[in-house]
């Protein structure tokens, strides 16, 4: 059963056709990942498919019961309230059946011998259950924990977040909400590498369907399996993974190349035939004639369309010596004007060869760019050293350069602010990078998504040196300019360092993953597969409870001793432990008795249950200061 049917769908913007006659399908569970090039109208087709903007021209058809929830590019999720509050928002109707639940058993310790209420009670509370009544708090705590929130973040008012963290906040309630489609536009914006893979996996899991929009090739791989693709305004659908759709699309246009010029072979020999046998006669008139009205009736193969292509080198120079870089002891941070030290992560030792490829991957804010600052010279490390190798000359990507789409400055101007050149010579390097005439004098901030991609390609194939230091060098790409600065990359014969989400380019590229995890830089002597495997091999780290509300910072008591603080958390702990497995018991005992239709045993268990639940939050309470207590005893 379809969700969403669209039919000969157009839509312009301004003087410009996004949409062209597109119709598409969308069926309960379906996983598709919507391509193109940037600034190719992806975001538009997404805002018309959940009926934010109307097409001017076609239709669309969306299942009545069917709950359609949309996650725009970069979305501000605006509130009053706290995070953990706007989150429970978001589990309104399960709230209003437990609000009841509560009513009703008010109503029972007066009337425990109605049998109507008794029944009435039953069917509410086997409701709630099948709708995940006794998980949801735990979901929302998995679902802010994935996304990158700490438990301090939860009883923040929505206002006081970063642009960055209400994003994540409004998919995080999106998640939550648990609609039939999801439509994703660009779902991995302001996500770190754990978040980025949690998500993956959350998806990997989800009941109902998607679409996203995405230039994220490695998810694309994981999670489609229908691909749209969006250029020139027609949709093109594609079965299978990203993996897939490469080599079906160039199936595709090989095959479509071969109908036209064959094609084209025909007219050529009939439009030759119908020259010579015009006027031979009436046999050969005839015959002529015939052959002219097939042609005028043969339904044309068009060519596939012509797609301008980007191939560059990023130039070496002269090869370092074999040993690139050592590092011994090494401690990242930074000093404040109090001379206070802030440790980001340590780095024992590693060694990085000439031709290797490093792959720096963490947590944003672990201290990913303050490192690569440090091997820029721009910063010095609090501790440790650094040994650089013979003849090593470095090009630093920072990830700032993106910045500088914001400005004023012309295309020209700005490739000639990042090399010594003449404009001659900016102009021809510009060309190999589709930029001819005028369109060199382009404002930046009036350029396109796929000129962006172009400027951003033209910066990055500047880079000289034989050691590139490249700070997240795939953002604001599209899939094709990801591809070519891929290329580039595997065909450059220096040595890599860089920082980056892409786990495919990460894939292609590495040979060696350094992983900042819990304040150290975990070196992996592989490719991505390789730290995949030993990474799953590791022990798992001790979880924590699931988070609860804070506590009233008024009620804290003195610091105490560390000895008696480390007893009384582990007595916390202890007991904890077996009040929620208490809990758990309880629920085993309500669903059974739920199962039996004993009214009478759900109504005994109910009091118990509420009690352990309020008593556990207390000790959540409790226990949460006595843990704060010990980090400040260091």
């Amino acid at each position: 059963m379809s969700i969403i049917r669209a039919e000969g769908l157009t839509k312009r913007l301004g003087a410009d056709l996004v949409l062209q006659g597109v119709t598409l399908q969308v069926a309960r569970g379906d996983r598709i990942a919507l391509i193109g090039p940037n600034g190719c109208g992806k975001s538009t087709l997404l805002k018309v498919l959940a009926g934010l903007e109307e097409p001017n021209d076609g239709r669309v058809q969306r299942a009545s019961t069917a709950k359609i929830g949309y996650l725009a590019q970069e979305p501000q999720l605006l509130s009053t309230a706290t995070l953990y509050e706007e989150m429970l928002f978001a589990k309104r109707e399960l709230r209003q059946k437990e609000q009841k639940l509560r009513a009703l058993e008010a109503e029972l310790t007066q009337r425990g011998d109605d049998e109507a209420l008794l029944h009435r009670y039953d069917e509410l509370l086997e409701s709630f259950r099948l709708s995940g009544g006794y998980e949801y708090e735990s979901q929302i705590h998995k679902v802010l924990s994935g996304l990158g929130f700490s438990e301090g973040d939860e009883q923040k008012p929505i206002a006081h977040l970063s642009g960055g963290e209400r994003a994540r906040a409004a998919l995080a309630k999106l998640l939550l909400e648990e609609p039939d489609l999801l439509l994703l536009d660009e779902p991995t914006n302001h996500l770190d590498f754990a978040a980025l893979e949690w998500l993956e996996e959350y998806l990997a899991g989800w009941k109902g369907g998607f679409i996203f929009s995405s230039h994220d090739r490695y998810m694309i791989d994981k999670l489609a399996a229908r691909i749209w693709e969006l250029e020139a305004g027609q949709l093109t659908e594609y079965p299978g993974n990203y993996s897939k759709y490469r080599t079906l699309k160039e199936e595709r246009v090989t095959r479509q190349q071969k109908l036209y010029e064959e094609q084209q072979e025909l007219i050529k020999k009939t439009e030759e035939f119908i020259r010579k046998n015009i006027a031979g006669g009436r046999f050969r008139e005839a015959q002529a004639k015939a052959r002219r009205k097939m042609l005028e009736r043969l339904e044309r193969v068009e060519p596939p369309p012509v797609v301008k292509s980007i191939h560059f080198t990023i130039p070496m120079g002269q090869p370092s010596g074999r040993l690139v870089l050592e590092v011994k002891d090494l401690v990242v941070g930074y000093e404040t004007a109090a001379d206070h030290r802030t440790v980001l992560f340590r780095l024992p030792a590693a060694t990085v060869e000439r031709g290797e490829r490093v792959a720096l991957i963490g947590k944003n804010g672990s201290g990913k760019t303050t490192f690569l600052n440090i091997l820029g010279g721009e910063l010095e490390p609090l501790q440790g050293t650094l040994q650089w190798g013979h003849h090593v000359t470095l090009s630093y990507f920072r990830q700032s350069q993106w910045e500088g789409f914001q400005s004023d400055r012309t295309v020209l101007e700005a490739l000639m602010a990042a090399k010594h050149q003449t404009i001659s010579e900016a102009r021809h390097f510009l060309g190999r990078f589709l930029f001819s005439d005028d369109d060199v004098f382009k404002r930046l901030t009036e350029l396109s998504g796929g000129e962006r991609s172009r400027v951003a390609l033209a910066r990055l194939a500047q880079l000289g040196g034989n050691l590139l230091i490249l700070d997240e060098p795939t953002n604001h790409l599209d899939i094709s300019s990801r591809e070519v600065l891929q290329a580039a990359l595997q065909n450059y014969e220096g040595t890599i360092l860089f920082v980056s989400h892409d786990r495919y380019l990460i894939r292609a590229l590495a040979t060696q993953i350094w992983e900042i995890r819990d304040g150290e830089c975990l070196t992996y002597r592989g490719n991505y597969e390789y730290y995949l495997r030993k990474r799953s091999e590791e022990p798992s780290a001790p979880r924590c409870p699931q988070q609860q509300p804070k506590p009233d910072r008024r009620k804290r008591k003195p610091q105490r001793g560390r000895q008696k603080l480390e007893a009384k958390e582990a007595q916390l702990a202890q007991a904890v432990a077996a009040l929620e497995a208490q809990i758990e018991q309880l629920e085993q005992e309500m669903q059974a008795a739920s199962y039996a239709q004993n009214h009478r045993r759900i109504h005994e268990l109910s009091r118990p249950y509420q009690e352990a639940k309020k008593n556990l939050e207390q000790l959540y309470d409790e226990w949460e200061i006595v843990l704060e207590e010990l980090q400040q005893h260091g």
